[in-house]
């Protein structure tokens, strides 16, 4: 099963990877990420 405390190391491996392949991503990932674990944080992943 894989859990949000899970998850988080493996996002952000993922974006540091797309962000020094392709640095204009930055704004998007940073924003994805951000709503992605304010989401979590309202309990709508599990």
């Amino acid at each position: 099963m894989v859990s949000i405390t899970n998850l988080q190391p493996i996002v952000a491996l993922v974006a540091g990877i797309l962000i020094l392949i392709m640095p204009r991503l930055l704004n998007y990932i940073v924003a994805g990420y951000l709503i992605f674990i304010g989401l979590a944080g309202f309990g709508l992943f599990r």
